[in-house]
C-alpha cells in the first residue's frame, strides 16, 4: 500500500511536533508522506532552524535540508527531511483554497488552531483533501476521538472531520476509561491540570481582553485559567457524561502537564486496588497510551515521553477519614507537546488504515 499522503496546516508548535513524531516514529516515507506544510510564511531556511534547534525537546535524530521547488524561486520553499521532500505552501484564508487536489493530498492535519469548527474545517475537504484531524478540540458536530478510548467510534464513512480533543483530555480520558472499564466507576470528579505555558500566552503582562489573568507574564505566575478537558471527557466516555468539571493552573514552565483528579467512585475500593488497575492496563490494553510509575519523578522526567498519560502511584491518595473507602485523588502526568503530537498521528495512521479509499491506494 502506498503511503498516505498528508498535508500540516499550520507548522507551528505543535504542527512541526506533529511532523517531528512521524520522524521520531519512522513513519514518514513509510504510512505516511507529507507532501506539504503550510504556514505565513515558506521560508524553508526558517522552518528548518526551528526543527534543528529546539529548547525543550532538543536536537532530531534525523537530517534536515532545504531546497527550491525550482530554479525562479529566490529562497528555499522545500524541506528535504531524511530525503523525503515536503513543499512549504502559503496559507489561505480560506482552507478550500489550498492547493490540495493538486498536490494529491489525502489527509490534512489542521493545526493552526484556526478552523476549530467542523464547518470552517470543511473547507479542507472542498480544497481536495478526504477528511480533515483537527488537533485540538473541535466544535460544530466533529466526531472527537481519544485513542485508546473511543477509536472504535470512527466510521470512515461520515466521519470526515475528527478531533483529537485536547492534551488534557488525552491525558485524563485513559485514567477514566480504566476505572469506568474495571468496575470502579465515577459518581462525580472534580479534575485541575497544571499546565505548562504554551504560544498563546504573554512573556511580559500584555492585553487580553477576554481573560484579564491570562494576560499576566507566563514565566512568573501561576495563572488560573478555564479548560473543557474534563467535560470533554463526556464526550468519548458517555458514562461520565455531567459528573466531571475541572480547571486549570498555568504555570511556569515550558513543557510537562499533570492532571489531578479527585473523585467518588461508585462502589468501595483502595489506592492498592486502583493502582493495580491502572498497572495491567498501563501493561497490556492500554499499552502505549497510559504509562505507570511508582518513582519519584518530576515534570522534567516526562518530557519527550510519547504515551497519553503516565500515571503516578507515589501521588495517589485516599480520604482518611474512618470508613470512607470511595474517595480518591488520582494524578498523571503527560508531555502536553510530545505525546499528544504522537497521538495525533495515531489517530491520522488508525483512519487511513480503516478508510476503504486509502487502503486500496
Amino acid at each position: 500500500m502506498a503511503p498516505l499522503k498528508v498535508g500540516i496546516n499550520g507548522f507551528g508548535r505543535i504542527g512541526r511536533m506533529v511532523f517531528q513524531s512521524m520522524c521520531e516514529d519512522n513513519v514518514l516515507g513509510n504510512e505516511l508522506d507529507v507532501v506539504a506544510v503550510v504556514d505565513m510564511s515558506t521560508d524553508a531556511e526558517y522552518f528548518a532552524y526551528q526543527m534543528k534547534y529546539d529548547s525543550v525537546h532538543g536536537r532530531p535524530k534525523y537530517t534536515v535540508e532545504v531546497a527550491k521547488s525550482s530554479p525562479s524561486m529566490k529562497k528555499p520553499d522545500v524541506l528535504v527531511v531524511n530525503g523525503h521532500r515536503i513543499l512549504c505552501v502559503k496559507a489561505e484564508r480560506n482552507p478550500a483554497d489550498l492547493p490540495w487536489k493538486k498536490l494529491g493530498v489525502d489527509y490534512v492535519i489542521e493545526s493552526t488552531g484556526l478552523f476549530t469548527d467542523k464547518a470552517k474545517a470543511e473547507g479542507h475537504v472542498k480544497g481536495g483533501a478526504k477528511k480533515v484531524v483537527i488537533s485540538a478540540p473541535a466544535s460544530g458536530g466533529a466526531k472527537t476521538i481519544v485513542m485508546g478510548v473511543n477509536q472504535h467510534e470512527y466510521d470512515p464513512a461520515t466521519h470526515h472531520v475528527v478531533s483529537n480533543a485536547s492534551c488534557t483530555t488525552n491525558c485524563l480520558a485513559p485514567i477514566v476509561h480504566v476505572l469506568t472499564k474495571e468496575n470502579f466507576g465515577i459518581e462525580t470528579g472534580l479534575m485541575t491540570t497544571i499546565h505548562s505555558y504554551t504560544a498563546t500566552q504573554k512573556t511580559v503582562d500584555g492585553v487580553s481582553i477576554k481573560d484579564w489573568r491570562g494576560g499576566r507574564a507566563a514565566a512568573v505566575n501561576i495563572i488560573p485559567s478555564t479548560t473543557g478537558a474534563a467535560k470533554a471527557v463526556g464526550m468519548v466516555i458517555p458514562s461520565t457524561k455531567g459528573k466531571l468539571t475541572g480547571m486549570s493552573f498555568r504555570v511556569p514552565t515550558p513543557d510537562v502537564s499533570v492532571v489531578d483528579l479527585t473523585f467518588r467512585a461508585t462502589r468501595d475500593t483502595s489506592i492498592q486496588e486502583i493502582d493495580a488497575a491502572l498497572k495491567k492496563a498501563s501493561q497490556t490494553y492500554m499499552k502505549g497510551i497510559l504509562g505507570y510509575t511508582d518513582e519519584e519523578l518530576v515534570s522534567t522526567d516526562f518530557i519527550n515521553d510519547a504515551r497519553s498519560s503516565i500515571y503516578d502511584a507515589k501521588a495517589t491518595l485516599q480520604n482518611n477519614l474512618p470508613g470512607e473507602k470511595r474517595f480518591f485523588k488520582i494524578v498523571s502526568w503527560y508531555d502536553n507537546e510530545w505525546g499528544y503530537s504522537h497521538r495525533v498521528v495515531d489517530l491520522v495512521r488508525f483512519m487511513g488504515a480503516k478508510d476503504p479509499a486509502s487502503s486500496k491506494m
